[in-house]
């Protein structure tokens, strides 16, 4: 998916941004309020941005995060992203409900289906467009984006698609599409260490998970009724974890299947800079990628199949002022 502001921020997530709290899991934890941002178009699609924001810019290598549905397709229209660039991250798609045609400048074309995992390395650079099926009567789910590390952030392009086995833990299910927890293991190749997993709680139910200490995490909560450590966490919002949080107790307090995605991963020690549909290191890396997206460069080539009218989303224009470093609005002492 495209971020499609109007006017998308420049910003800056300094070295080892996001820093945490020290104390126990309890004190550490935050929820992140989501922000609504319309798709555009006469019947916008709206969905609910977690990261990145003022209070926190990533979760480990996680630095985009967006909540959408359950849509009604025939009053908003469904998702219609003509074909749009990305570079120096990889896009995670995860649906609840509906379906969405994928295809990319690599010649990947597939259907993303509740699941299942697609995610696609923009590197260098990669265009790609997503369509809504015609099938598909209501759309329910998230778009994740990873900000690659300095060594592979010119990466070749790439996709993958995976299947994970749903498993049963106490009072949940349980799939996991990256990384690993309650041992379940993803196979799918990421550049940074990182945890991607949906849980399912069942009707009043409580699950404990172990965690990785040296991770940090959030949960994003695609239901009403969930608390996380004890915490209330509003569906939309994400509930962040700091490091050296040992478990991750979730409650459902309603009487309906209550649903979440936890994303994870050690924290992020570089600094980055997000424009659009781009991560670099500086300005300059930006601008040049602006310029060769509107100059149709081979860096990253051409979306073939896409039946819409706007064959190449242009770029917004980048402001004159020069990116300045915005950090987190309540900075604390990182864990030890």
């Amino acid at each position: 998916m495209s971020n499609v502001e109007r006017d998308p921020v420049e910003t800056v997530f300094p070295p080892g941004d996001p820093s945490a709290p020290s104390g126990d899991q309890s004190a550490g934890l935050e929820v992140l309020e989501p922000r609504d941002v319309p798709l555009g178009g006469p019947r916008a699609m709206t969905v609910r941005r977690t990261l990145p924001q003022r209070q926190r810019s990533l979760v480990g290598a996680w630095c985009f995060a967006d909540h959408y549905g359950p849509d009604d397709v025939a009053t908003t229209g469904g998702m219609d992203v003509p074909p749009h660039p990305h570079c120096g991250l990889q896009t995670v798609s995860w649906l609840f409900t509906g379906e969405i045609e994928h295809r990319d400048s690599l010649g990947s074309h597939t259907v993303v289906r509740p699941g299942a995992v697609n995610l696609m390395t923009g590197g260098l650079g990669i265009a790609h467009s997503e369509v809504s099926t015609p099938s598909t009567t209501v759309l329910h789910g998230a778009q994740l984006w990873v900000a690659l590390p300095d060594a592979h952030r010119n990466a070749p392009k790439g996709f993958q698609h995976h299947e994970p086995t749903p498993i049963r833990v106490e009072g949940a299910t349980l799939s996991v599409f990256l990384g690993t927890l309650a041992g379940q293991t993803s196979p799918v190749d990421t550049f940074t260490p990182l945890l991607g997993a949906e849980v399912t709680l069942d009707p009043g139910a409580s699950v404990a998970l172990s965690l990785d200490e040296a991770y940090e995490h959030g949960v994003l909560a695609d239901s009403p009724g969930l608390t996380v450590n004890g915490t209330d966490t509003p569906r939309s919002a994400m509930a962040y974890l700091p490091t050296a949080t040992p478990t991750l107790t979730l409650t459902n307090t309603t009487l309906d299947p209550a649903r979440a995605l936890i994303l994870g991963g050690p924290p992020f020690e570089e600094e980055i800079v997000m424009w659009w549909n781009f991560v670099g290191r500086s300005h300059e890396d930006i601008v040049q990628a602006r310029e060769d997206w509107m100059a149709h460069s081979e860096r990253f080539g051409e979306v073939d199949g896409y039946a819409g009218e706007v064959t190449h989303l242009p770029a917004p224009v980048i402001p004159v002022v020069r990116i300045r470093p915005r950090g987190n609005a309540s900075r604390g002492r990182r864990n030890p």
